[in-house]
């Protein structure tokens, strides 16, 4: 097989399995009203995520050490504030990994 056509063929199945796996809820429930179960698992997941994602990612955070963690202390406090009164997700990751970058240079 060419070299160039090996990762146009990759893409293009990458592509169509995202598209598959995008459009799979709308061709499973078409009109339908969404079941009481996925609709509670929609309403619950998303904070169950993100809590095994800040608990994944300060897993290795030593507290007892120079600099006591405060990096990520400092970036998940102001990710925290920053989504609570603004409710813009980018925003929030941004600014809290711009802050995390910094206090890891200066501490």
């Amino acid at each position: 097989m060419d070299n160039t056509l090996y990762p146009i063929g990759v893409i293009a199945v990458a592509a169509l399995v995202t598209l598959a796996l995008r459009a799979a809820p709308f061709l499973i429930f078409g009109g339908r009203p969404i079941p009481k179960a996925v609709r509670y698992l929609g309403q619950v997941l998303p904070l169950a995520i993100m809590t095994v994602l800040v608990i994944y990612c300060l897993r290795d955070t030593v507290f007892t050490a120079y600099p006591y963690g405060i990096p990520e202390l400092a970036a998940c406090a102001l990710v925290a504030v920053l989504q609570y009164f603004c409710r813009n997700m980018y925003l929030s990751i941004l600014a809290g990994t711009v802050v995390y970058m910094i206090l890891l240079r200066i501490l």
